[in-house]
């Protein structure tokens, strides 16, 4: 750690919107803010004067900062929204007004239903249903729901198979705007239409949607009628304040946390590429003497993680400690079945080491005759960034975005591997339980697990279910090994 705080030009910080983070000299985040204009906010907070004029609370801040940071975001309504994302993940102590858990709305819609609805959240869930968002006006967001569901005809009922039932405690306003999907009026495959239309409009295409509006309201204006033609107004601006271009670039709720996007552009200056790395994909090998051997295959898509893209495999073909022969084997089946189906190829490919594991990754994407990518080894001892080719590893500022992505993407490989491993190696020593069971051989032991699945399955069974499950199990065997599992609790 440097012995002096970081010094502070006005010149290292453009005049852009975007979210500062101050931190001591332990490195603990202390402050987060946002501003309009990062270089004229940040510069408040080092001049000379603001000491004399600050309260007690604002001086002991101004003590504290040792070194800062900045993103760079598009507007001030992403600037809004990462604030309150990282205040809430590093619970600052100098930020008091944004440490609840609220969080801003997000548009869900479940498109597994036969009749989906939109619905609002807070929190976006790995649940299968799609997410628009996050959005910060609450009010016009609820708003252009409640327009859009009765525009488009969208049931606004709970239960997720509407019926007659359900019509009845419908209200007639309610009725009249909905497709009736309960009474039958439209089959599954014609409301989804409607549905493709809708998503269209979250997804940003809104200039049809407000040409027909702007029609109707200069229509209510012609006869006169100006308080519809003043709702027609109110939707049109709540429309393009929640979906309009403005807020296109955090609509799938994807704002750049840190590292995020401004990591991605800076790791593209570092490597040199001709286009940001908007994929990557990092490699991992976790085992114990070259037991139980596992690897990981993590992705991050704009700069976050993609948890659905996540792989693990068992290593097949190795049997020896030889971490660059895994990484091969596990490179070759990736990569090979991805050319083979087709599938989209990372723009950056990452393993968790030095030259070795660089050249063992190389060697093997040359062997499948994989097109070119950008392949990089990160080592861990001094966070060295190994190039194919160059005999000198790169070494960024520890504070460098580039460097705190690539940190982040390989860190979430080692979890996941380390993850993998300690799974496999319980389920192996729970399996181990049935050997110190009289009467079960490697056979039956083998039967018993391939009925139940697992150790924790066999114990919640009781003698019953495992005579009717084991072939020629009776009950003082099937009595002996719940008593046995009981023991071992």
């Amino acid at each position: 750690m440097n012995s002096e705080a970081k010094k502070f030009h006005p010149g290292d910080v453009p005049p852009q919107p975007g979210v500062y983070v101050y931190r001591d000299r332990f490195g603990t985040v202390i402050y987060i803010g946002k501003a309009a204009n990062l270089r004229h906010r940040m510069s408040q907070y080092f001049q000379a004067s603001r000491m004399n004029r600050a309260d007690p609370k604002q001086r002991s801040l101004l003590k504290s900062i040792y070194d800062w940071d900045f993103f760079v975001v598009k507007n001030e309504d992403e600037a809004l929204i990462l604030e309150s994302r990282l205040i809430k993940e590093y619970a600052p102590q100098y930020n008091i007004l944004m440490r609840d858990d609220k969080r801003f709305l997000l548009v869900k819609i479940n498109l597994k239903e036969d009749f989906p609805r939109l619905d609002l959240a807070r929190v976006r869930k790995d649940d299968g249903c799609k997410y628009f968002g996050p959005f910060p006006k609450g009010s016009a967001l609820r708003s252009t729901i409640e327009f859009l569901s009765a525009y488009f005809g969208l049931r606004t009922c709970k239960p997720n198979s509407p019926d007659e039932s359900t019509r009845k405690h419908c209200l007639k306003r309610i009725v009249k705007d909905c497709l009736e999907p309960c009474t039958g009026k439209v089959t599954r495959e014609q409301y989804h239409q409607h549905i493709e239309k809708m998503l269209q409009l979250l997804n940003g295409n809104i200039d049809s949607v407000i040409k027909e509006l702007e029609n109707k309201m200069r229509e209510a204006a012609e006869k006169k009628q100006f308080e519809k033609a003043a709702r027609f107004r109110d939707v049109i601006t709540n429309i393009k304040t929640v979906f309009g271009e403005k807020t296109r670039s955090f609509r799938y709720a994807s704002i750049p946390s840190a590292p995020g996007y401004a990591a991605v552009e800076d790791l593209q200056k570092v490597l040199d590429m001709s286009s940001p790395p908007m994929i990557i994909e990092c490699f991992d090998i976790s085992n114990i003497l070259g037991t139980l051997a596992v690897a990981s295959m993590v992705r991050f898509e704009n700069g976050s993680p993609a948890k659905d893209k996540y792989r693990r495999f068992k290593i097949r073909e190795v049997d020896q400690i030889d971490d660059f022969a895994m990484m091969q084997e596990v490179i070759k089946r990736h990569y090979s079945r991805k050319i083979r189906e087709k599938q989209q190829l990372p723009d950056l490919l990452m393993v968790d080491g030095g030259k070795g594991q660089l050249s063992s990754a190389m060697e093997t994407l040359a062997e499948i005759n994989c097109p070119p990518l950008t392949v990089i080894g990160l080592a861990k001892k001094n966070e060295e960034i190994f190039l194919p080719g160059q005999s000198e590893a790169v070494v960024l500022d520890r504070h460098s975005p580039a460097l705190r992505l690539l940190q982040a993407v390989r860190d979430e490989a080692h979890r996941f591997a380390i993850g993998y491993h300690r799974k496999l190696r319980m389920q192996r020593l729970q399996e181990s339980l049935l050997d110190d069971i009289p009467g079960i051989g490697a056979k039956r032991k083998q039967v018993i697990l391939r009925h139940f699945g697992s150790i924790r399955k066999l114990r919640q069974a009781g003698a019953e279910e495992i005579m009717r499950k084991i072939p020629g199990a009776g009950r003082i065997f099937a009595e002996r090994i719940v008593e046995f599992l009981h023991k071992k609790d």
